[in-house]
């Protein structure tokens, strides 16, 4: 019987020859610079080789490109984020255990599901100045292989991605967040925490235990 179905195409694998495409522009150039006008199929050839060339570029720059994804959130009226690969989960505050002997900056304890963790005020942590009344009723799980903790935020605004690329290192009105902690601001002022680094910060570590 003969069968109706169509043979899949091939596709085209064949690779661009990036020395050929070279070497031809750099013969039409020398022709030019010798005075010599370019023949109709030279012509055709540079606008060909040209062609490729503009149309692989974007291309590659494309994939070369970094992205950084985060979770943003509001912090005194600015807009804070940090690495969403650092992000275990955004959790409801509503009542904590406070610990007592810990530095200010540590609001408590949260039992989270019959675990216990740690809660840190980074407003007080980073001395970043009191901007009014605030809700601060959400609390971000910070977690790495050796390290789990929760942070404060007025309100959780979302996940997306960040070039690389559009990050400063730092602003000079920036107040408050210390540079070891800091990734880089965003064009918008989205100050990016290194969220790897305060995981990793001893002064933040709570040794006591307390039953709650």
């Amino acid at each position: 019987m003969n069968s109706n179905k169509k043979e899949p195409q091939k596709k085209d694998t064949k690779q661009i020859n990036w020395d050929e495409i070279h070497r031809g522009l750099e013969t039409s150039q020398d022709a030019l610079d010798r005075g010599l006008q370019p023949t109709h199929e030279e012509k055709n050839k540079i606008l060909k080789s040209r062609a490729k060339i503009l149309a692989v570029e974007p291309e590659k720059k494309a994939k070369t490109e970094e992205f950084i994804q985060v979770v943003e959130f509001l912090l005194a009226c600015e807009k804070y984020a940090v690495g969403s690969e650092y992000v275990r989960e955004i959790y409801p505050l509503k009542e904590f255990t406070p610990i007592p002997c810990t530095p200010l900056f540590v609001l408590g304890i949260v039992n989270i599901r019959g675990q216990i963790l740690s809660v840190i005020d980074i407003k007080k942590f980073f001395d970043i100045p009191e901007k009014g009344l605030t809700d601060l009723n959400k609390v971000i799980i910070l977690h790495s292989k050796s390290m789990e903790f929760g942070i404060l935020a007025d309100a959780v605004t979302g996940v997306r991605n960040i070039a690389a690329s559009e990050l400063q290192t730092s602003l000079p009105t920036l107040t408050g967040v210390r540079e070891e902690y800091l990734k880089g601001v965003t064009k918008e002022r989205t100050v990016i925490l290194d969220a790897e680094k305060l995981l990793s910060d001893k002064s933040i570590i709570v040794h006591d235990l307390v039953e709650i």
